[in-house]
C-alpha cells in the first residue's frame, strides 16, 4: 500500500516513540538546566508539565518531540517523530554534558558559595540550534520580556511545524531559516516585531547555514561575537544571548540587558551597577561569567524594585 504525504505524516506521528535513558556523570536538575529555554509560560517550543520538561525542535531529518524526565539520578527521554532519533542524540548536551566547570572557584564571593551549596546540580545546557537561538534573541532585543515571548509565540505557532506526540498542549518547532525570510510585514506587525527586528532576522536568514557553521568552528567566546556582530543589527547582548542558549557558554554576559548589571550589582557589591561595574565584580571568574550570572538568578536574590517596572509599547493601530 501507497501512502500519501498526508497519511504518511499522520502514520509517524502516531508510530511508536523511540526512548533511551541518559545517566550523567554529575547530578543534574533537570528544570534548572533545560527549562531556562523556555521564553514565558506559553512558549509554543518549550513546556513544562508538572515533572516533564517537553521539547519540540527542528533536526536535520525532521521535526521531533522530545519529553525529558528526571528520575533517580537518570534521565529518561522519548521522543516522537522522523527526528526522534537525533533528538534523543541531543539529550546529554541538552542537560549539561558539555558543560566544562574546570577552575571555577564559587568560594570567591559568599553569595556565590551559597548558590553553588544550594544548587549543585545546576549545569549549562547547549541546544546547538544557532539559528532558533539567533532569531530569538532578536526579537527580544529593546523589549520587554512580555512582548518578546508574545512574538515568539505568536510566529512560531503560525509559522513553525506542529510538533507530534502526546504533547500537553499543542507545540510547535521554530521555523527554519526559509520560513523566516518568507514571513510577510503584516505578520511581522501583528506579531508586534518591529521592522529593524524583522528586517534583522532575515538578513541573518540568508546566511543562515554559514553564521552556524562558522559559530560551532569558533573557538572561543570573541571568535563567536566576531562571526554574530559581523550580521548588522547584532551587537553583544544578542551574540551573548544566542551563544548562552546555542552553546551553552560558561563566559557568555549580556552586556546592555536592561536589569542584569544591576541585579549581579546587588548580588556581589549589595548597590546596583552599570555595565562596566558588572565587568569589574565578574572578572575574578573569567572564563565562568556566565555561570556565576546563573548562580545569581538561582540564589532568589533581587534587587528591590525602584519604581515602576518597563511599560511595553505598542505601535501597532487598532
Amino acid at each position: 500500500m501507497t501512502l500519501t504525504a498526508g497519511a504518511e505524516s499522520d502514520a509517524v506521528a502516531s508510530a511508536a516513540p523511540l526512548q533511551s535513558v541518559y545517566r550523567p556523570a554529575r547530578p543534574v536538575d533537570l528544570l534548572r538546566t533545560v527549562g531556562v529555554l523556555r521564553r514565558g509560560p506559553n512558549d509554543p517550543t518549550t513546556v513544562i508539565d508538572g515533572p516533564v520538561l517537553w521539547r519540540a525542535v527542528r533536526t536535520p531529518s525532521g521535526v521531533a518531540t522530545l519529553a525529558l524526565r528526571e528520575s533517580s539520578g537518570e534521565i529518561r527521554a522519548t521522543a516522537w517523530g522522523v527526528g526522534a532519533s537525533h533528538a534523543l542524540d541531543t539529550v546529554p548536551d541538552l542537560c549539561g554534558a558539555s558543560d566544562d566547570d574546570d577552575g571555577f572557584d564559587a568560594s570567591l564571593h559568599p553569595v556565590i558559595a551559597d548558590s553553588a551549596r544550594r544548587h549543585p546540580s545546576l549545569r549549562l545546557t547547549r541546544t546547538g540550534q544557532v539559528f532558533d537561538a539567533l532569531a530569538c534573541a532578536i526579537i527580544e532585543q529593546k523589549v520587554t520580556g512580555l512582548q518578546a515571548f508574545g512574538a515568539w509565540r505568536h510566529l512560531v505557532s503560525r509559522f513553525g511545524e506542529r510538533a507530534p506526540g502526546p504533547t500537553p498542549r499543542p507545540m510547535f518547532a521554530a521555523p527554519p531559516p526559509a520560513v523566516w525570510r518568507s514571513i510577510p510585514s503584516w505578520a511581522w506587525h501583528r506579531a508586534g516585531v518591529e521592522p529593524s527586528q524583522s528586517k534583522t532576522i532575515a538578513r541573518s536568514a540568508e546566511r543562515g547555514a554559514s553564521i552556524e557553521r562558522a559559530l560551532l568552528a569558533s573557538p572561543d567566546g570573541p571568535a563567536r561575537d566576531r562571526v554574530l556582530t559581523s550580521l548588522p543589527g547584532i551587537g553583544i547582548w544578542t551574540s551573548a544571548e544566542t551563544r548562552i542558549r546555542a552553546l551553552g557558554d560558561a563566559d557568555a554576559v549580556s552586556i546592555g540587558d536592561y536589569h542584569l548589571a544591576h541585579e549581579v550589582g546587588y548580588a556581589l557589591a549589595g548597590a546596583r551597577t552599570d555595565d562596566d561595574g558588572m565587568l569589574e565584580l565578574l572578572a575574578p571568574w573569567a572564563g565562568q561569567r556566565q555561570r556565576v550570572i546563573r548562580l545569581i538568578l538561582a540564589s532568589g536574590m533581587r534587587e528591590p524594585r525602584r519604581g515602576p517596572r518597563l511599560a511595553p509599547e505598542d505601535h501597532r493601530r487598532r
